[in-house]
């Protein structure tokens, strides 16, 4: 995995239209956002729509990636998890039996090499993860992990939506502070 320095230089570059470095962002980050997509979908089909819009977004808007606001792959991932959400949210009507692939989780994983460099990072992120309140644990999984939104976890936290944004924020920076991001 590239560091967060060199992503930034490939995105700058994605912005100036260099299609070797979208190349290289694309196959540096591709598993990670692929997993986050699945993750929310659980069907490998549209995960791979999904992901496929979001290096399309990326692409087209490279040029509005500000580093000083979130990290690349934190951006990146924020494009794919909002896309997925969206086609969550618009399948939501459909049920199981009309569509019987939804249950369906994909079988390949990564090469070893990214498997293993994914779980050292795995392993920091839930050990950043663990330092927080177990409340505010439940809240940032279930936003980033399950999907859910801001809306639901006023409701699952009988709180107001403001305050749960506010609690998101920050557990994320938090979490960031941890990362040393």
């Amino acid at each position: 995995m590239l560091t967060p320095a060199e992503l930034v230089g490939l995105i700058e570059a994605v912005a100036k239209g260099d299609q070797a470095a979208f190349e290289r962002l694309y196959a540096a980050t591709r598993a990670k956002l692929y997993g986050v997509v699945l993750r929310i979908l659980r069907r490998q089909d549209l995960a791979e729509e999904v992901i496929q819009e979001t290096y399309v977004k990326i692409w087209n808007g490279a040029g509005g990636f500000n580093p000083a606001l979130s990290s690349p792959i934190t951006w990146m991932a924020s494009i794919a998890r909002n896309r997925a959400i969206d086609i969550v949210r618009k399948k939501s009507e459909v049920s199981i039996e009309e569509e019987p692939q939804a249950m369906e989780v994909a079988a390949d994983s990564p090469d070893p090499l990214a498997r293993r460099e994914m779980t050292e990072e795995l392993k920091r992120l839930l050990e950043c993860v663990g330092r927080l309140e177990p409340d505010r644990q439940r809240l940032v999984l279930l936003a980033y992990y399950n999907g859910w939104s801001r809306e639901q976890l006023a409701e699952k936290f009988s709180a107001p939506v403001n305050t749960v944004k506010t609690w998101l924020r920050r557990s994320m920076l938090e979490i960031r502070e941890c990362l040393g991001l």
